[in-house]
Order: structure tokens, then sequence, then C-alpha cells
């Protein structure tokens, strides 16, 4: 979900320039994996680095075919109209994580590395009943605009154009949460050639812009 918005440009950006016509389904990481592992009819899947990989060593995405995109860092947010706590260092985010009374997170790499960062803190246990789990599909910015959680975390990409909450800064040194998104060839696919092609664009100089603007660099 954390890439919908760029692979959307991107795609749109493709067909322009090739005469191809590219569809993209957006769904949570965990549901996109599965349904490739399942065998449906997918030319390219786009997920996080580590599962495309799992993909690879389980069959469903040909081994040669990874190819990085987008580097995606995770960002703060509290709700529009509240004062921010200061998070521009480590100190600064530990005293606001413990000052929060919830604390939302989302599925998939970048919340498993929130909860192994409060982990080396050594506060893991302290926060166990603050934290809330987004689940699949939801943003956790939603859940911040609704007043659900009073600190989430999440991709910056899915946080740039969400209504009722102010984005605060990003995880400061030390504790940065950064996700690398790559893309591969479906073993499914009937147009390797073709994912190829697109993943190449998608990876070329060409898209630097379209990334930044969503809140990500590219890989």
């Amino acid at each position: 979900m954390a890439t919908r918005r760029v692979l959307a440009d991107l795609t749109a950006a493709y067909r322009a320039l090739s005469d191809v016509d590219v569809g993209i389904e957006s769904v949570g990481g965990v549901d996109a994996a599965g349904r490739v592992v399942a065998g449906e009819a997918f030319d390219v899947v786009i997920l996080a680095a580590d599962a495309i990989d799992k993909l690879i060593s389980g069959g469903s995405v040909l081994a040669d075919s990874r190819v990085d995109l987008v580097r995606s860092p995770v960002a703060i947010a509290v709700r529009e109209g509240t004062a921010p706590p200061d998070v521009a260092s480590e100190d600064g985010l530990l005293r606001a994580v413990l000052a929060a009374t919830s604390l939302g997170y989302s599925t998939g790499p970048s919340g498993n590395a929130l909860l192994k960062l409060f982990e080396r803190w050594g506060v893991a246990d302290r926060l166990r009943e603050r934290l809330v789990q987004a689940p699949a599909g939801v943003p956790v910015a939603q859940l911040v605009a609704g007043g659900r959680v009073e600190l989430g975390f999440q991709q910056l990409s899915e946080m740039l154009a969400a209504p009722g909450i102010r984005v605060i800064g990003g995880m400061p040194p030390g504790c940065e949460i950064v996700s690398t998104f790559s893309g591969g060839v479906c073993t499914a696919s009937l147009h390797p050639e073709a994912v190829r092609a697109l993943l190449a664009f998608m990876q070329s100089p060409a898209t630097a812009a379209a990334k930044r603007k969503h809140g990500m660099e590219p890989a």
C-alpha cells in the first residue's frame, strides 16, 4: 500500500511512453504475497525487498528478476490541531513514545522494525498495552485522524496526502526505519520480457522526481 500512489504515477507515465497498458492492484503486502504464492495470474509483484526474496526462494518470482525501485522512510504523525512532541532526537522520541497514551503502527517490515526499536530501548513491555496495529490495508494515518491513536508511525508516502493529521518529522538519527521496495517478475507471467521493460523504466533516472514527490528516494 505504501507504493500505490507512486506506482499510479509511474504506470501512467509508462503507458504514455510505450502505449503498453499496465494495471496495478494495490493491497496489503501479506495479501499480495499470499496471492502470488497461490498462483494467481499476475505478471509483476512489488513488495518490500525481503518479501520479494522470499517469493524468489519459494519459486513464485523469477530468481534473476528482482529490481530495487524506492527507499521509503517511516514518518511520525499526530492528529491535526494537536501540539506536536519533540521528536528531533532519539531521546526526544523516546520521551514522546513513553508519554503517549496510544501508539499506532503498521503491519509489514516498518512495523516490525518499530517494535524492535522499542525492544532495543527496553520499553517494549511498558508499551505493550498502548500499541495499536492498523489492520492490513488500513493506513495508520486513519487511526491518528480518528483519534484512536495519539502518535502514529508509518511510511511517509502513506502520510503525505492523508487528511486530519500532521506529519511532525521522520525518525531521528539513530532510529531511522527505511524500507526498500522492489519488483519482480512472477513465474506465472506470460509476458516476462514486457515486465522486465516496465521494471527497467521504473528504476530509471527519469522516475526520480515522481518518487521524491511521494516521499521516497530512488533505490
